[in-house]
Order: C-alpha cells, then structure tokens, then sequence
C-alpha cells in the first residue's frame, strides 16, 4: 500500500486489511514522502501487528511507490490496497482461492464495487466519460509474486500505468477478469487522481 498524505483515510483502509478473513498476509506500506502524520499513523499500527512493514522514501510518486512495495515484499502472491480504499471481509480469501482452483491462471484483476462517481475523463478525450468497468484498476491486480519481479514492476510514467502494466502482464502470463466485487473504490475522496485529473 502506498501512501502520501492520506492521514484522513488511512485507518479505513487498514482495519479493512486487518479485518480478512484470510490471515496468512504481509503489509508493505510504503510512504511516498507525506508531510502530515500518515507514518505515526501507520507506526501505530505496526506496533501492534508484526506482520506490518513501512518502507520510506522521498516522494516518487505511485508507480515507484509500489515498486518498493514489490522489492519489500515476501509473500507468494502481491495485491494492492489504494490508501483512500477498502477491502471486503473476503477480499483476499477469494483470489487466494480462485488461483489455487484455478492453477493455469497466474493473474488476477477486476471485482470492484465504486462508492461515488461511476465514470472518468477519457485520458484522450477529457470531454469524453468513460465508466470505470471499462477501466483497468490496479488495485485490483492479484498475482503470483514472481510475475511483478519479471516485468520489473510498473513503469514511471505519470497516467495509465496500470494498464501498460496489465498489458504486459497479457502478452506473458494468463489473466482472467474477475467480477466479485469486493474491493471498494471510494471516488468521493477529493484529492484521488482520477478526480483531479484536468
């Protein structure tokens, strides 16, 4: 999970991770440079839960951001948990789960409920929506671990690395779209980049 100045949403998001009904999970949070209290935040959580790791670095932005995560993390699979977001009790279990059913499948993406704003500025035509079920959401990437270590994480480019990510990801790997929507997308929160987005 990266985060920048999210003291206001962080706990949210937290608790939803603590609160899995799948267990056997490893949190990287990674602090892209916030000047608010997002870290003493996160410590606190830390001091409480052994399986919560905080890596920190000068403000890079979110592709570096969750690269960090990436080279900091240890578990079999890596999933992403926007600061601003929540999960679903079952969040974890069910993709664990469908990709141990499911082994000629490597990559996961998709299951998203959206509280807020359905639709987003065409990133080619800004005065064209797009709804966000047309949209590759990162967050919602699921996967073996060794396949964000082979394509060298997500590229540094300000808008779309997602889905230059995911495309990656297609020509390698076998990826299914899942629609259990149990990650939560909170477009009401008014700094998030698809809102800000000129």
């Amino acid at each position: 999970m990266a985060f920048y100045n999210r003291e206001a949403y962080l706990q949210r998001a937290v608790d939803s991770l603590l609160n899995q009904s799948y267990e056997n999970w490893e949190l990287i949070a990674v602090d892209d440079g916030s000047r608010d209290n997002s870290a003493e935040l996160l410590e606190s959580y830390k001091a409480n839960n052994p399986k919560i790791k905080i890596v920190y670095q000068q403000h890079k932005f979110l592709p570096a951001a969750r690269n960090n995560g990436i080279k900091n993390s240890s578990g079999d699979y890596i999933t992403f948990l926007d600061s601003d977001d929540e999960y679903t009790v079952d969040h974890i279990l069910l993709r664990v789960n469908y990709l141990k059913e499911n082994p000629e499948i490597d990559f996961l993406h998709g299951g998203v409920k959206i509280i807020g704003n359905e639709y987003v500025p065409d990133k080619n035509d800004p005065k064209k929506l797009i709804h966000l079920s047309q949209c590759t959401i990162g967050a919602t990437f699921f996967g073996k671990r060794n396949i964000f270590i082979d394509l060298k994480g997500f590229k540094d480019i300000t808008y779309s690395e997602d889905s230059e990510f995911l495309e990656r990801v297609m020509k390698n790997y076998k990826v299914k779209k899942v629609d259990f929507p149990t990650y939560i997308y909170h477009r009401d929160t008014p700094d998030s980049i698809t809102n800000t987005m000129s």
